[in-house]
Formats: C-alpha cells, sequence, structure tokens
C-alpha cells in the first residue's frame, strides 16, 4: 500500500469509487487526477507507476487524487472496457472540482497504460464538452505513461502532452507508441532499458513528469 493515505468513498456512475487525495505542503495549484493500469490484470491505485506520478504531481504542488476504477478494491460496478472508466474518472473529476480551493485552478489528467488509454478518452470528451459548456474545465496538463495504444485505439492528444514510455516495455511494445504518435507529430520521450513497470527506474521516471510540471508551470507563470 506504500503508506498511503486512507481511502474515500465518493459518488460514481455504477456507485461508490474509492479515492485517495494527496495535498502539497501549501495551497494546490490545481487538480490532478490519475489513472490505474488494467484492472483485469491487477491494475489498481496502489500500483508502483501510479504512485510514482502521484509523488510527481505533488512535488510540483498540485492536489493528486488517484482511484480505483468500477469493479477494483471498494470501487462497485463492473469492468466495461474503457468506457464506463472514463465516466469514473470525470465523475472523480467532477467531484473535486467542486472543492473552493480548486475554483479557477487547472485541471491535469495522468495514467498508466490503460490508465493512460483511459485519461485520454476523458481529456477528449472535457475538451469536447468545454467547447460548447465554458463551464467545463478542459485538462490544461496531460501525462501519459506507456498509454496502452497497442491494444486499444488512444485518441490523439494535445501537442503539448508528456507521453513517456519504456525502451523495453514488452506489453506496450515502443513500436505501438511510435506509431501512435508520429501521425500526431507528438514527442515521446524514451526512458533506455526501461520496461513496462520502470522496475528500478522510478525515480528517473518522477524527475522526467517532474521537471515537465514544473516548466509547464514557468511558462504559465512568464505568460
Amino acid at each position: 500500500m506504500l503508506g498511503r493515505p486512507a481511502s474515500l468513498l465518493i459518488d460514481g456512475p455504477a456507485g461508490h469509487i474509492e479515492v485517495v487525495v494527496e495535498d502539497p505542503a501549501s495551497s494546490p495549484l490545481g487538480l490532478a487526477v490519475i489513472a490505474h493500469p488494467h484492472p483485469l490484470m491487477g491494475g489498481t491505485m496502489d500500483n508502483k507507476v501510479v504512485h510514482t506520478l502521484v509523488r510527481a504531481f505533488v512535488l510540483a504542488g498540485w492536489r493528486a487524487v488517484r482511484f480505483n476504477f468500477r469493479g477494483v478494491g471498494q470501487s462497485d460496478g463492473q469492468y466495461d472496457e474503457g468506457r464506463g472508466e472514463a465516466s469514473d474518472l470525470l465523475a472523480v473529476v467532477a467531484h473535486h472540482l467542486s472543492d473552493p480551493a480548486l475554483a479557477g485552478k487547472p485541471l491535469a489528467l495522468a495514467g498508466f497504460s490503460f490508465g493512460g488509454y483511459v485519461a485520454a478518452q476523458a481529456a477528449s470528451r472535457l475538451k469536447q464538452a468545454a467547447a460548447d459548456q465554458p463551464a467545463v474545465r478542459a485538462p490544461s496538463t496531460l501525462v501519459l505513461v506507456s498509454p496502452a495504444a497497442s491494444r486499444f485505439d488512444v485518441p490523439a492528444v494535445p501537442a503539448h502532452t508528456l507521453v513517456v514510455q519504456g525502451e523495453a516495455d514488452d506489453v506496450v511494445p515502443l513500436s505501438a507508441i511510435l506509431d501512435w504518435a508520429r501521425p500526431q507529430q507528438l514527442p515521446v520521450t524514451v526512458v533506455p532499458g526501461a520496461g513496462h513497470f520502470f522496475h528500478g527506474q522510478l525515480g528517473g521516471l518522477r524527475d522526467i513528469v517532474l521537471r515537465h510540471l514544473r516548466a509547464e508551470a514557468a511558462r504559465e507563470a512568464g505568460g
């Protein structure tokens, strides 16, 4: 469990969703919601890559919320091939953006493997909704680690998306990520020698994400 805080239950489209909230030392810069790997392959919000993403966002000053997809842990419902899971993520976003402490602050989405696919789906849905409804907040930051492009139809993502991929990933091959990224002219950060779960390289992954978040914050501050 990696010493994480106690989980909470919030309402979602399939019943309760189990969430864990972690805050930075000072007032949060924004809300980051992080999605976990495939539920049918043992994926939960306690996955070490998910935990690494949480640490990076908290160190960068964000409130980080991770959650269990439907049917995982204490979350109600059943696996839904990514469709319902994207709705779960959007419910987590809506619940936490209602906090006055986050009023007017940016939203970030992140995900690992299947969670990367779900985060990209949710980002696309929010972008479409925001075009018609100004009150809807589209994510300003998207971080995808080994998004499951070899197994799912991952949508196109904004040009400033951070995509991190292990060179030696045998679950989501680097070639599949490049085939997905190439038509978008989307840069991919490749970690030499890293496998799917970044064993022995989680610190490096955290630093890559943290540098990206700090650079984005500096650009925002500079106008």
